[in-house]
Order: structure tokens, then sequence, then C-alpha cells
């Protein structure tokens, strides 16, 4: 149960801030093309990925109760499944990029290790003080 409790507040948190994401920097400063470099790519794609991914790896890393949370393992899984099983989901729906090949797979696990990891972090750096 503590494991569904984690999980359901990561959703809540990644679903959350994808959708500021998308209706503010995603509306209001790309083409309906997309983004025609790789640094715009990664200053209005990645980085606001980066933040989302971390709010919800730390959020539901929060809500992992005291008895289970000492297991590195079970703690890792409720903090990073969530935005592991959105990125998955999100590469098998999207169509065919017409970025080189490899380079949004590799960008977007990039992300995904330093959200997940910069979020376990907050959530060590909060719990110990």
């Amino acid at each position: 149960m503590a494991l569904a409790r984690s999980w359901a507040v990561g959703l809540v948190v990644l679903v959350l801030t994808e959708r500021v994401l998308t209706s503010l920097v995603r509306t209001y400063l790309t083409d309906p093309e997309g983004v025609g470099s790789f640094g715009a790519a990664l200053a209005l794609v990645h980085l606001p990925d980066l933040v989302c991914v971390t709010l919800a790896s730390w959020a539901a890393a929060r809500v992992h109760p005291e008895p289970v949370r000492r297991d590195p393992v079970r703690h890792a899984a409720a903090a990073c499944a969530v935005p592991a099983a959105a990125l998955a989901l999100a590469l098998a729906l999207r169509p065919h990029s017409p970025a080189p090949a490899g380079t949004a797979l590799w960008m977007s696990t990039a992300v995904l290790l330093a959200g997940c990891a910069a979020g376990l972090l907050l959530d060590k750096l909060v719990w110990t003080s």
C-alpha cells in the first residue's frame, strides 16, 4: 500500500506539472512544428521536463512511509517508478521523430535519471534535516 500511495502522489504531481509546462511554455514559446534546434529543445523541453520529473520523484519519495523507506530499492521504486513509466509510455506512443536517431531517447533518459536522482537527493536532504 505504501508504494501505491507514493505512485499516486507522483502521478498527480507529474501530470499537474507537465500540464502547466505544456500549457505555458510549449504553447507560447514554441512553434506548432516544434523546436528548431538542439539548444531550443534543451531549454524549452528537456530542462522543464527535468523540473517536472524532479518534483514528481521528490513528492513520491516524501510520502513513502518510514518503515519501508529504509530499503533503498523500495524507496527508489516508490520515487522513480512513475516518471520511468511515463517515459516508457511517451516513447511508445510518440510518432517517429524527425530528430537524429536516438537523440530524443538519450536526452529523455538523461532527464529521467537526473530528475530521479535530484528528487531522491532532495528527499534525503529534507528528511535528515
